[in-house]
């Protein structure tokens, strides 16, 4: 069972003061620190915390008026008499009182901790290590990858007095973090993956990382490694920790406790052949690709170090499963959107899941398919009860039980429920017309074979597929919000259908993180974002002259760039009935400082002034203007003149109206090159799909999207024979081709063809062949081993959109947006 605390008891813990307008003392259970992921308010301790773009206090009144009463605060003057019966904390600083929260909750408890750091595969091996070990201990693990300054302290919260082990991951990115962490998790047993070149740019060179990674196990009683990273070895023995602390290694390059001599691939899988303490033992993994193999290594060398038998080991490492680390959104029948996480399941991943179900647009309809949760620790009554709770604060609307254990309780859930025995019970059963415009989250037990499940729901179509990262999404706007001042705001560009991306469901994450603004080109864009439930302010970039009814209708902001369209407008206005007193219609100001596109140009300034000031139906939002070649340095001078011109032609604007109106005119280059220009607002364009033309800053990017296809059909094609439209290639050897199925229709520009673009093939290149056609083209996959339906990349983070760009003179916005909609989009997280 969760610990529970006092209000009191907490702020005694953290050394904070209470302030409570409370008779009660009630217990604390869930900690959280986002407001979005709230489940049990009257249980939870909300921590407001402060980052360099948020602030945690300004959502206090949104949670209390959900239900919750307690709260950790940094800021002081805060009115608690509009909070009654609440509970209030104020500390010095909010993100260290969660620390100390954590380290004082993990101090109470004896089970043995197995902490893992190192460059990669630190979840991987977590993963792996609670599917080899959770037969033998009920184990608390961190959720994904919660390995953070934030992710670790909730990490740990959740160890409780009916776990045997726990495993908690921890990861750095600037020296000083690992002590913080190392304080919260407190292990026993030390796992140091590797070190590799992630956040090499903080550190001076791999040894002062490796140093500050092996803070994490200064007071562990063994530490598990592998000395073919040298700097690990080294730093174990000029710390002296090596004096003090059990080792364990392995290698595939020398002696060590566990020797990897020899590695037999076959079918896909890996025989390992090692030398254990001077006896020749093996194992085989379902995989064959060397990080898998590295991770089964050090989970194996744990294994030994916990004096496992080499058949239980040899037996449990064979039954391994992939460990799937991101959720899919795919277009499922009839009009549905299907969530397939149907890997693993936990109470953690299970709220992980909902939130990306409750982040997903398109549908208010929300169904959860679920199996039973095994071996959770918790008696079946109070675990199926808190599901419950969840699914009920999560407002789903309908629960497909599947497992002879959920099915026990059905009086327990409150929304619309269905339970079968099994899954193949449930496919018998199941009618596809009973799934219709609805969210479908599959998350079940890998025993329960979910992917069948999958496949019935999601809709069969184009092999070609476009996956959308969306955490890299997250992560680049990331990017920018640390280069933008705290009062800045935040317009992001989803025209173009986000560049191809996909506007409902990048405007659905964007709205999720807070961004300030969206901008679409024409109105029926932000009409779709609208009916998909998409609230925040949405400017319309090109208001055309039929369209102002219905950017009234729907709530939309227009750019007014001449005076045709400011009549246009008001005309709209009159035509919807507006009267004085209904409120004033936003608009943005379009202002002409050099790129000569749209935009009032400098004389148009004091009628447009006196216009606005005769229309008080109206009210300007926003004075912009564009940037010309912000991200070229030699003319710099010419931009610099235009912020010049925007800034002398804004303020006219200003000094005009009695009211604040919010200037922009920086681009995502404009962010980067003129940060002292900022003004109120600036837009973010193509660099949150992860392209930039500043290498520095392409260097902290992600790119969102990989085009991915199939190989249809192989052929051989003799020397002297032609492939394709007019004859364009003919083989001057033996040569394999591919039919891949892409082409023009689906946006792949036929000046990639005949050896001009290229493909992944096997993690190599190869040429295009041949004339594009329409629905297809053709690769030669000479030498290459493959067969049909093996993959085939067209761009992703090696074969990048930009390389792409630059071989048929064009750039990354038109290879991006040309990609058709009837490619799949796959959205992952």
């Amino acid at each position: 069972m969760p610990e529970k605390y006092s209000i009191t008891q907490i702020a005694d813990l953290i050394n904070g003061q209470l302030f409570s307008t409370r008779n009660d003392n009630i217990s604390i259970v869930e900690i959280l620190t986002d407001s979005r992921k709230l489940v049990t308010p009257h249980k939870s301790l909300f921590f407001a915390l402060n980052g360099p773009r948020n602030d945690g206090h300004k959502y206090i009144a949104e949670l209390y008026a959900k239900g919750v009463r307690n709260f950790v605060i940094s800021q002081k003057g805060l009115n608690l008499n509009l909070y009654e019966k609440s509970n209030f904390i104020l500390v010095k600083d909010t993100l260290q009182a969660l620390q100390k929260l954590a380290a004082e909750h993990r101090k109470r408890f004896s089970c043995p901790v197995i902490g893992i750091t190192g460059s990669n595969g630190k979840t991987i091996v977590k993963e792996w290590l609670y599917q080899l070990l959770s037969k033998d201990y009920n184990i608390v693990r961190s959720p994904k990858s919660y390995n953070s300054q934030i992710g670790v302290p909730l990490s740990v919260w959740e160890l409780n007095g009916d776990h045997h082990l726990a495993i908690f991951e921890a990861g750095i990115s600037e020296p000083e973090e690992m002590d913080v962490l190392q304080n919260i998790i407190q292990p026993d047993i030390g796992i140091f993956t590797n070190i590799g070149h992630a956040h090499d740019a903080s550190f001076i060179n791999r040894v002062q990382k490796a140093g500050e990674k092996f803070k994490l196990f200064r007071n562990a009683s063994k530490i598990i490694y592998s000395p073919d990273y040298p700097e690990i070895s080294e730093v174990f023995a000029r710390s002296g920790l090596h004096e003090d602390i059990e080792s364990f290694t392995w290698s595939r390059k020398n002696a060590s406790n566990l020797w990897a001599k020899t590695v037999i691939i076959n079918d896909g899988k890996a025989k390992i052949v090692a030398s254990v303490q001077g006896k020749e033992e093996y194992i085989e993994i379902p995989f064959c690709d060397n990080a898998s193999i590295e991770n089964a290594l050090m989970c194996w060398a744990v294994m030994l170090s916990l004096e496992y038998p080499s058949n239980v080991i040899r037996e449990r490492m064979s039954n391994l499963q992939n460990v799937e680390m991101r959720l899919e959104l795919k277009e499922g029948v009839n009009n549905c959107s299907v969530i397939n996480d149907s890997y693993s399941l936990d109470i953690d991943s299970l709220l992980i899941a909902l939130d990306f179900l409750l982040m997903s647009p398109h549908h208010n309809k929300r169904t959860v398919i679920m199996s039973d949760i095994l071996q959770s620790g918790i008696s079946e009554r109070n675990l199926y009860q808190n599901v419950a709770d969840i699914l009920k604060e999560k407002q789903i609307d309908r629960l497909i039980g599947i497992g002879t254990a959920i099915s026990r309780f059905p009086e327990l859930f409150t929304m619309a429920t269905e339970f079968y025995p099994d899954t193949k019970t449930f496919l018998q059963n199941m009618t596809i017309s009973s799934f219709k415009d609805e969210n479908i989250l599959l998350k079940g037990a890998r025993i329960f074979s979910f992917e069948r499940i999958n496949n019935a729901l999601q809709k069969k179509d184009h092999e070609t597929v476009m996956e959308v990262n969306m955490e890299a999404v997250v992560s680049n706007l990331n990017v920018y919000r640390k280069m933008i001042n705290p009062y800045v705001k935040i317009m992001a560009m989803v025209k173009a259908f986000s560049y191809g991306s996909g506007s409902v469901e990048i405007a659905s994450l964007l709205q999720f993180h807070n961004v300030d603004y969206l901008a679409v080109a024409f109105a029926d864009e932000g009409i779709e974002l609208r009916q998909n439930g998409i609230s925040m302010p949405i400017l319309v970039l090109n208001p055309e002259k039929d369209s102002f009814n219905s950017i009234l209708k729907y709530n939309l902001e227009p750019e007014i760039y001449n005076f045709k369209s400011f009549n246009n407008l008001l005309l709209a206005i009159d035509e919807s009935g507006h009267e004085n007193g209904d409120k004033a219609r936003p608009i943005h100001i379009k202002i002409d400082t050099g790129m000569h596109r749209l935009g009032f140009m400098p004389s148009d300034i004091p009628t447009l002034v006196n216009k606005i000031i005769d229309h008080p139906e109206i009210v300007v939002k926003s004075v912009f203007s564009h940037l010309a070649a912000s991200g070229n340095p030699a003319e710099d001078e010419f931009t610099l003149e235009q912020i010049n011109r925007f800034n002398n032609l804004s303020n006219l604007i200003i000094k005009g109206l009695n009211y604040p109106v919010m200037r922009h005119i920086l681009n995502s280059d404009g962010i980067v090159r003129f940060p002292d220009n900022q003004f109120d607002m600036v837009r973010l364009g193509i660099s949150l799909y992860g392209v930039s033309s500043i290498k520095k800053v392409q260097n902290s990017l992600i790119p969102v999207c990989t085009l991915k296809s199939v190989i249809s059909q192989i052929k051989e094609i003799p020397s002297g024979e032609s492939v394709g439209y007019n004859r364009a290639f003919v083989a001057t050897r033996n040569t394999t081709i591919a039919i891949v199925p892409i082409g023009y229709a689906d946006g792949l520009n036929r000046a990639l063809s005949n050896g001009v673009g290229q493909f992944l093939v096997k993690n190599k290149l190869v040429p295009v062949i041949g004339d594009i056609c329409m629905d297809m083209c053709m690769i030669d996959i000479t030498d290459i081993g493959c067969a049909e339906g093996d993959e085939v990349i067209i761009f992703n983070h090696i074969q990048t959109v930009s390389k792409i760009s630059e071989k048929i003179g064009t750039i990354p916005y038109e290879i991006l947006s040309s990609i058709s909609r009837r490619v799949k989009r796959v959205y992952y997280h």
